[in-house]
């Protein structure tokens, strides 16, 4: 028979940027759960409210399979003594099996005898297994945990309630003092407790009763009011995905209703009225044919249409203190210059442990024209990013951005351009925190990505340079992300840069610049960069790179992030080519070899009056040869030259003895395979290709 099966966590309301993630992880969790105990089920679907996380699994068998197996025990030497008389080893394990020493077979494992014991263990009824989900629930995980009564438990929330419904049959089982039972409950002011006759109630019950449990369903009926509201008064709506998903954790019952605000308050800046009325009201803004913004908005409701224009009243009322804050902060901000604002950033501490934010300028500025110089700026940009890396903090002290911490680059944009900075230098300002997240847009300016890279990779050497080290999920300072932004800004721009090690360049540089430093950036280089490599790992994953070349190129001597990307699609590209596999199998057994071998770079001379075979003279003219042209080639054809040398290397192989007696002989052909094996490095270790 095939059974459904309601699982019901009810809570106090769930903050709402939780309620996705938790639902995603009960579903992970119980599912399994119920593998491990051996129980088949269909389909799990999820229902998830601020005051609810439920699982509806449906096809679920009716117990477990029985289980018969064959246990292995101790060796039939230390089972039986030398009598032949049952040991305390083998009693205790035959004990521990639930069988007897009468139970006990003898079987032969690769030529030694073990004791085995035959057991049948009987399904449980699926009513059992499910008896252990409160293990599963206590086991959740959050950002953020609450306890409540005397109890020692921790949840995202108080639980309030549980359903566990079998079909029609309750199964019974206990969280603290809260009793799963039939019993849920409907929308908090509209709604009711509601008694389930069975499972596949749920969804239409909690319906009845002000409760739209899917939040697939919830979702789409908020966007369909939304557009409803729109397409009456002619107005675009801007969708905001993110803000959408937050207002349908808020809500069990949505109801959308438009409102409005002064248009003297249209005379802000976009961004501060967006993010005013988004991240505070959470209010969805509305445009109109010209694309810009109207005096109006639309909200959604947690209930029915009941006392709406009380509901509307309330919300324009409330919104009216944000939008005046914010237009006396914009004024009074315009009445400081971006030089006063920059002297304030003194007094302003990047980290305790680091400096002043000042400080922090005064090296970004420094690192900014190294890497711009590196990367071939023109001398305006030059220019511009020198002003824009000088100035790039000050908006972290104006009144906007200290009370709405959101728009910090944005309101230095604004500010720059309103007091005369040129465009390059105002976009910079703005594009320094981007990419905002893991998978956020990049710079889109020359000038704002190399300040972006300067930024972040100061934050990353300053903090490893005084031993805050991201270790496990401790990351307070978003190194890791930041990190992965410049991997990702890098691999965009195909920029060639030693990024990943700048210990000494930027130490000098600052020195140079007469900049005061007490950081070791050295003390950490190596940290920095094995930092860097996880980072290419993540990217590389992220495009399904197969992992052997991800271990291969990130082995890597390169400090150039590009350098790694490119040789990653380089391999990538020729794995499948019916030559790679000798080519490589070739290379690595020459990299073996002159790893073996040990000679360093000054030793690295060939003596041809040594050779003994013709095979020898023509590796060495198709080394020469490629060496000759790799500085003016790319990687991928690089590693073309090095796989095509696998004939010569074969026929080198078959007519020579690497290590000859003669001592002049060895140091020659090690001195031939060291060369070869130095560009094959330029790839990472290759000897953890798998070629098949």
């Amino acid at each position: 028979m095939a059974n459904t099966y309601l699982l019901e966590v009810g809570v106090e309301e769930m903050p709402a940027h939780v309620v996705t993630p938790s639902i995603k992880q009960l579903h992970q969790r119980v599912a399994n759960y119920l593998k491990e105990e051996r129980i088949s089920f269909d389909q799990i679907k999820e229902f998830a409210t601020p005051r609810r996380l439920a699982l509806l699994i449906s096809g679920l068998s009716d117990e477990q399979p029985d289980i018969d197996e064959s246990v292995k025990g101790p060796a039939k030497k230390i089972a039986q003594d030398a009598d032949g008389n049952w040991t305390k080893a083998a009693i205790g394990f035959t004990r521990g099996q639930g069988a007897t020493v009468d139970d006990i077979e003898f079987k032969e494992v690769k030529g030694v005898e073990y004791v085995f014991v035959e057991k049948h263990i009987a399904g449980k009824p699926v009513a059992k297994v499910l008896q252990g989900l409160p293990s599963v629930i206590t086991a959740m995980t959050f950002p953020t945990l609450m306890k409540w009564g005397y109890n020692n438990l921790q949840f995202i929330r108080p639980i309030r309630w549980l359903v566990s419904l079998l079909n029609d049959q309750v199964v019974p089982f206990k969280i603290l003092d809260v009793t799963a039972g039939r019993t849920t409950r409907g929308h908090r002011f509209l709604g009711h407790n509601l008694d389930l006759k069975q499972a596949s109630d749920y969804e239409a019950a909690l319906k009845d009763d002000f409760v739209i449990a899917d939040q697939a369903q919830r979702k789409q009926l908020i966007v369909d009011q939304i557009h409803q509201i729109a397409a009456a008064h002619k107005w675009d709506v801007d969708r905001d995905d993110n803000l959408l998903e937050e207002v349908n954790n808020l809500v069990e019952w949505p109801t959308a209703f438009a409102g409005d605000f002064d248009p003297k308050y249209l005379e802000l800046p976009e961004v501060v009225l967006i993010t005013s009325m988004r991240d505070n009201q959470r209010f969805f803004c509305v445009r109109g044919d010209d694309g810009k913004l109207l005096p109006h908005f639309i909200s959604v409701r947690n209930g029915n249409e009941k006392h709406l224009a009380n509901v509307i009243k309330g919300n324009e009322r409330v919104l009216v203190p944000r939008l005046e804050d914010a237009k006396f902060f914009y004024q009074e901000d315009q009445k400081i210059t971006i030089s006063q604002y920059v002297e304030r950033l003194k007094r302003v501490s990047f980290h305790d442990k680091i400096g002043s934010m000042a400080e922090k300028l005064a090296r970004v500025t420094v690192l900014a024209q190294l890497i711009g110089k590196q990367v071939g700026l023109s001398d305006q940009e030059l220019t511009d990013l020198k002003r824009a890396s000088q100035i790039y903090k000050f908006d972290l002290t104006t009144q906007m951005v200290g009370e709405f911490a959101e728009l910090q680059g944005y309101m230095g944009d604004i500010y720059a351009r309103l007091q005369g900075e040129d465009d390059a230098v105002a976009t910079a300002i703005q594009e320094q925190y981007m990419p905002v997240s893991a998978e956020g847009a990049l710079p889109h300016t020359t000038v704002g990505t190399v300040l972006s890279i300067a930024d972040k990779l100061d934050s990353i050497m300053s903090f490893f340079a005084v031993n805050m080290i991201p270790s496990g999920s401790n990351d307070p300072y978003a190194l890791r992300r930041q990190a992965y932004g410049i991997v990702r800004i890098i691999a965009s721009r195909g920029w060639q840069v030693p990024l990943m090690d700048m210990s000494q360049q930027y130490s000098d540089a600052l020195k140079q610049a007469g900049v005061a430093n007490q950081l070791d950036f050295a003390k950490h280089a190596r940290d920095v960069r094995e930092f860097f490599l996880d980072r290419l790992r993540q990217l590389f994953h992220g495009e399904k790179l197969r992992h052997d070349i991800v271990d291969a190129v990130t082995a890597t001597r390169q400090n150039d992030i590009d350098a790694v990307i490119e040789a990653a699609k380089a391999l990538d590209e020729r794995k499948d080519k019916p030559d790679f596999k000798g080519a490589i199998e070739a290379l690595t057994r020459v990299c073996r070899l002159a790893k073996k071998g040990k000679l360093a770079p000054d030793d690295w001379h060939i003596d041809p009056q040594h050779f003994e075979a013709d095979s020898e003279q023509q590796l060495l003219t198709a080394t020469k040869e490629l060496q000759a042209k790799f500085a003016q080639q790319s990687l991928a054809q690089h590693l073309d030259g090095l796989l095509a040398l696998e004939p010569v290397i074969t026929k080198y192989f078959d007519d020579n003895m690497i290590m000859a007696k003669d001592e002049a002989v060895r140091h020659n052909r090690l001195a031939q395979l060291s060369i070869i094996a130095h560009m094959t490095e330029e790839f990472g270790n290759l000897d953890k290709l798998i070629v098949k």
